[in-house]
């Protein structure tokens, strides 16, 4: 956009105040500190609701984001042919500013749909792609999914063996295969996948589609964790038919399209504000300690004070990478620098969180906020796994940032 925005941020965020008066209640603050055994005690690193709850909570989220798509605030900073606002991310941040205070259905169920699938395609979609899914995903009508982990391809993404094969007709594809760990396929109502489309070398054997997941031949199946909770799923696609219209870049460059989702995928991850709220609560934290009895303990509060340095400075780095997706630049090599953070952050904190408590940790003796923080004490290792495993982004990093030779 060449020229001052069309609207002052004064005026547009006197708009945003004004829609959101006039559809949503406004948010009730109780300012006082965090009281030790009032209220919900749950604590959980991946946000784990059961499906009934989140199918009932969909309706309302899809609401929001129709109203918002409709009042011109549903893709603020998105380009004007393809249904956005065409504003400066400065924009974006006073509409979250004015927002807190309102009661809103929040965006959670949708970070996969606006922050991993909608930025792929509308660097990789055609002209008809971007028209045709990016306003219906951002006016909440798409949810979407990605299927990328196979069983046998987890961290090696390059050698899945979900297989797509030309129709005779030039006019589809048949896709058949299995894909796992894919977080909201039971909602979604496209997904964003890579199969193999040739036998020729890696890495550029692979095509990317959007297929339909409610399409005949799609199965979905929930899978359960340790933590208890099932918010990952494996699917099963059985002959499934997609249009070629659907295909997502050049057939044989599929990779290139995968490494922009996963660098939006691992952007997502390296924030805080991605798994459950509370976990990384300094005060929630501290009130762990003092009533365990151990804030006088010095080997407690070194490690205490260790614990929230590296918090700290993990939130300062995604201050900078929030500010540089708003102003529209693609997540960089920071982003898996951010998510290596992140994973040994959630695994110091178990750690920490487990020597506190002990026993407690393991024990369930309805005592409050003590047996609750297993959640996260099971949940933080698959920090290390999701967006990548720790060990292929240090090698990413290695190879790509610093050029280190590769090991033989």
């Amino acid at each position: 956009m060449t020229g001052p925005p069309p609207v002052s941020l004064e005026d547009f965020a006197a708009e945003v105040e004004i829609y959101l008066a006039a559809h949503y209640p406004r948010t009730r603050r109780a300012e006082r500190r965090f009281v030790w055994g009032e209220g919900s005690d749950e604590v959980r690193v991946f946000q784990e609701p059961e499906p009934e709850r989140e199918a009932d909570a969909l309706p309302a989220i899809r609401a929001w984001r129709a109203g918002l798509s409709a009042a011109g605030l549903g893709w603020i900073t998105g380009p004007t042919e393809y249904g956005g606002r065409g504003l400066p991310g400065v924009y974006q941040r006073v509409f979250e500013r004015v927002a807190r205070d309102f009661e809103v259905p929040g965006d959670g169920a949708l970070t996969i749909s606006l922050g991993m699938i909608a930025p792929t395609i509308l660097k990789h979609g055609s002209a008809e792609q971007k028209t045709d899914y990016l306003p219906k995903m951002y006016a909440g009508e798409l949810i979407c999914c990605q299927l990328f982990s196979e069983p046998g391809a987890g961290s090696d993404l390059a050698s899945l063996r979900t297989r797509a094969v030309p129709a005779e007709d030039g006019r589809s594809w048949r896709i058949t295969g299995q894909k796992v760990w894919t977080s909201g396929a039971h909602l979604a109502d496209i997904g964003e996948i890579i199969c193999r489309t040739a036998d020729g070398p890696r890495h550029h054997n692979l095509t990317a589609f959007l297929v339909d997941m409610r399409a005949p031949g799609v199965r979905v199946r929930p899978l359960r964790q340790m933590t208890g909770g099932a918010s990952f799923n494996e699917v099963f696609l059985d002959d499934v038919e997609v249009a070629d219209s659907a295909r997502l870049g050049v057939v044989g460059e599929g990779w290139p399209v995968a490494l922009t989702t996963l660098a939006n995928e691992r952007n997502a991850m390296g924030h805080s504000t991605f798994g459950g709220a509370g976990i990384l609560s300094t005060e929630r934290l501290a009130e762990l300690v003092r009533h365990a009895g151990a804030a006088d303990d010095p080997v407690v509060r070194r490690a205490f004070g260790e614990l929230l340095v590296r918090l700290r400075a993990a939130r300062y780095t995604q201050a900078v990478m929030g500010a540089r997706a708003r102003a529209g630049d693609a997540p960089g090599p920071e982003a898996a620098l951010n998510k290596i953070a992140l994973s040994g952050n959630m695994a110091r904190l178990g750690e920490f969180v487990a020597g506190v408590l002990g026993p407690s940790a393991v024990a369930d003796t309805g005592e409050w906020g003590t047996y609750a923080w297993t959640s996260v004490i099971l949940g933080a290792p698959g920090y290390r796994l999701g967006g990548g495993t720790d060990e292929v982004l240090k090698n990413m990093i290695a190879q790509r940032v610093l050029g280190l030779p590769r090991a033989h």
